[in-house]
């Protein structure tokens, strides 16, 4: 067990620049150490990912915990190229939907709770914003759970939160009802590449004690872009030609131009139109 305590101490210290105490004896290090390296994977093997496999693996999945029980979380398999690739072709800049052997997408489905009321004929005074929050939530944990079952047989994946850039198409490509609404998709597929660990905000700025404290976020965040650039440089900058082209381009100044752009202002009218209320 030495050795996956070295994988989960190395791992850490690359993911938050910090020293982890590691007890070698500690029940479930295996599973500690493949979360503690997750790594996204954009590249796969040309290679099927069998369908009782990806059966079995929707089924642990879906076995996460759900809210009161009322599991508000589907998962839809694309099988039709031809659906996929209207899907593709909207997101050109993320060839791996296109060339993933598996892609998925994970549902929150805020309408069956109503449905089973008025089939057992009981009121529902719950249309609103908490029914669509529970079900966001739900598969969440669902697209999550899936996460953890692919990487603990081998396979590699990849989330796609963008396919809400192009909801209405989407959901009306996959035949979404009333009260369902795309949270993700995900590619899936047995990694062509081992990937890199993705650098994290230390804990200093994300984990709290009795209650909320910010802290100097500034220089939080300073030291953040500068252990994140020692590792892992941007390849092009957003928007140079709306703000210049940054000496150091940090990953706060990235996501600070990722969002000087509105984005999915139109999700909010996609998710009423469904028929959720959102008050």
């Amino acid at each position: 067990m030495a050795e996956t305590a070295r994988i989960v101490r190395n791992a850490l210290f690359e993911r938050f620049g910090e020293q982890f105490t590691v007890d070698e004896n500690l029940p479930g290090l295996d599973e500690l150490a493949r979360i503690s390296a997750h790594r996204t994977h954009r590249h796969y093997l040309t290679r099927d990912v069998a369908p009782e496999l990806l059966r079995l693996l929707c089924a642990c999945a879906l076995s996460a915990p759900s809210k009161s029980d009322l599991q508000q979380a589907d998962i839809l398999i694309m099988r039709e190229n031809e659906k996929r690739n209207i899907i593709a072709d909207l997101l050109p800049d993320m060839p791996w939907v296109r060339e993933a052997p598996v892609f998925l997408v994970f549902l929150a489905n805020g309408r069956r709770v109503p449905q089973i009321s008025e089939l057992r004929r009981k009121p529902f005074p719950n249309d609103h914003l908490d029914l669509f929050f529970n079900a966001t939530v739900d598969a969440a944990i669902v697209l999550a759970t899936f996460l953890h079952a692919a990487e603990a047989v081998g396979l590699g994946c990849c989330p796609i939160s963008v396919i809400r850039d192009h909801a209405s198409v989407v959901g009306e490509l996959l035949a979404l009802p009333e009260k369902v609404v795309p949270v993700a998709g995900l590619c899936v597929g047995w990694p062509a590449e081992q990937g890199t660990i993705s650098p994290r905000l230390s804990l200093t700025t994300t984990l709290h004690e009795d209650r909320f404290a910010e802290g100097d976020l500034a220089a939080e965040i300073d030291v953040y872009d500068r252990r994140r650039a020692a590792r892992r440089l941007y390849r092009s900058q957003r928007e140079v030609a709306r703000f210049g082209r940054a000496e150091f381009y940090s990953w706060s100044e990235d996501k600070a131009r990722q969002y000087a752009v509105p984005l999915r202002a139109d999700f909010g009218d996609f998710v009423r139109a469904k028929s959720f209320h959102l008050d």
